[in-house]
């Protein structure tokens, strides 16, 4: 049975001043230039399973080795009742070490005892949550929002972290099944977001990542598309089976660099597609839920005023793999039609 819960309650526990602090933290690139982003994913959490202790064993190392500025949860985090417990049982690591974290969520998120929109209060409760889960007006979902990332010497934001509700299952059946895709009122937020903050920069897009839980109908190009790529594909994508027109927004804006997903636990492959970086995390479960490979994270960082970042993924034996500089180690090649 897991008996650290207290350290969350003892951190809830603090001063007005401390959870100011905790939950308004100020994003910024360190003095060498750097943001660097871990991305954890379907973690699959049963709060009084002993598989879920290797998930906090990785994290508890990773953490230590890549000391992240922020941890961004791709969905699927709990899979078991009570959630309450199991969050606590998984963000302890990263509450522990004050390090700011965000969520989006997954198709199972809110299968157990809590739906969307409680979630969003449980979650906003804790300390370092960096997120923003209130439903916005007239955009479906819960946990569309942007967390900024300003210059270091600058008060105005120089990148932008999207983070979206993917949804869970198509609400269009027996006509469509599979999984839910964007809504026309999600990418319409998105398209405004991205007008808003361009025109603040004087017309210039901010580059910017986009994390959320299913992977876009593009990421089905993995197989045809003859662009360098790097990483695994053990299953078939899930993504959903009708396409809203993310990816094509996210094009025409031009501020998204690569987009960052889990859903399908055995792929972590990532690739450039039109400019754009479709990629997975790497799975951070256990064997609470299917999986086939040694759990970790996906690390991505930023450097300040320069186009792209760096990935690679770290695994719970602390070997790193993976290593790619986007999108100079992956070109986009468009290949002409033979006449």
């Amino acid at each position: 049975m897991y008996n650290k819960t207290f350290i969350i309650t003892a951190l809830l526990a603090c001063t007005v001043c401390f959870a100011a602090q905790a939950k308004n933290p100020v994003f910024r690139f360190n003095a060498d230039g750097k943001f660097k982003i871990i991305q954890v994913t379907d973690t699959h959490i049963n709060w009084d399973s002993p598989h879920s202790q290797e998930t906090v064993d990785m994290l508890n190392q990773v953490l230590d080795a890549e000391k992240p500025d922020i941890v961004i949860f791709t969905g699927d985090v709990v899979t078991s009742k009570p959630y309450q417990k199991g969050l606590e049982r998984v963000i302890e690591p990263i509450v522990s070490r004050k390090i700011p974290w965000a969520l989006v969520y997954g198709n199972h998120d809110d299968e157990q005892d809590w739906k969307r929109d409680q979630l969003g209060s449980l979650i906003s409760q804790y300390p370092y949550f960096a997120g923003d889960m209130k439903k916005v007006k007239n955009v479906t979902g819960y946990g569309n929002y942007v967390i900024e990332v300003k210059g270091h010497n600058a008060n105005k934001p120089t990148a932008l972290l999207y983070c979206m509700d993917s949804r869970a299952y198509s609400t269009l059946k027996p006509y469509v099944d599979g999984y839910g895709w964007f809504a026309f009122d999600q990418v319409d937020w998105y398209r405004r977001t991205s007008d808003k903050y361009t025109a603040a920069n004087g017309g210039s897009p901010l580059p910017a990542l986009a994390f959320f839980h299913i992977p876009l109908p593009e990421y089905r190009n993995f197989d045809t598309h003859q662009a360098p790529k790097e990483g695994t594909k053990l299953e078939n994508e899930c993504s959903p089976e009708v396409n809203s027109g993310m990816f094509l927004s996210m094009l025409e804006k031009r501020d998204v660099m690569g987009v960052f997903v889990g859903h399908d636990h055995i792929n972590d492959y990532i690739f450039n597609y039109c400019g754009i970086a479709l990629a997975y995390g790497r799975f951070s479960g256990s064997k609470t839920t299917y999986t086939q490979m040694k759990n970790g994270v996906r690390v991505i960082e930023l450097t300040e005023n320069e186009p792209g970042f760096r990935t690679w993924i770290r695994l719970n034996d602390e070997i790193v793999i993976q290593e790619v500089n986007f999108p100079q180690d992956l070109p986009y090649r468009i290949e002409k039609d033979k006449q």
